[in-house]
């Protein structure tokens, strides 16, 4: 003879019950979501653009630049030489501006348009400034928000360099006029 417990009212699988349950889960979810830490930004381990530059120029034996002297708020971003467009191996300084725009200088030796083009993501070249004692070619692609600004390379061992981004060109203007030649160790 086994007896059993009477059956539970909640039990028996009605609607009303099926509600109350869920809204009790809900409440639990809502409780742990609202104690559990969370990430409100990422923030990337600091960038050595000057010790990635002594390596590269000596590896090279480029003239490569780097921005010195950068106002407060400039925060590298990404470093690295690497193959690019036509096989051309290129050096790149990533940064953020006070303003939160990307700015990067990419530079290579023996430039094809077809590179330039590239980097400047195909934008039309819209008329020239002077910045850093340099004639600069400024790009301006306004559908995906990317200007440029483009010194080609003249004789000698000098490089084709193009500071590129967000970054307004006026930005881009003063990102210029602080490039310094890397030592080469």
């Amino acid at each position: 003879m086994s007896t059993q417990a009477p059956r539970s009212s909640y039990a028996n699988g009605s609607v009303p019950n099926m509600i109350r349950s869920l809204l009790v889960i809900g409440a639990l979810v809502a409780v742990l979501v609202a104690v559990v830490p969370r990430v409100n930004n990422v923030t990337q381990p600091p960038v050595d653009v000057a010790g990635a530059s002594v390596e590269v120029a000596r590896e090279s034996g480029w003239p490569i630049e780097v921005p010195t002297n950068l106002p407060d708020g400039w925060r590298a971003t990404s470093v690295r030489y690497e193959r690019s467009t036509d096989g051309l191996m290129v050096w790149h300084a990533g940064y953020q501006s006070p303003t939160g725009n990307y700015v990067a200088i990419e530079q290579t030796k023996d430039a094809t348009a077809k590179w330039i083009e590239a980097q400047t993501n195909r934008a039309a070249a819209k008329g020239t400034v002077e910045a850093g004692g340099r004639t600069w070619t400024t790009y301006v692609r306004s559908g995906k928000v990317q200007n440029s600004l483009v010194h080609e390379a003249g004789a000698g061992d000098e490089l084709t360099t193009i500071i590129t981004g967000t970054g307004t060109l006026d930005e881009l203007s003063a990102f210029a006029g602080t490039l310094q030649k890397a030592p080469a160790g």
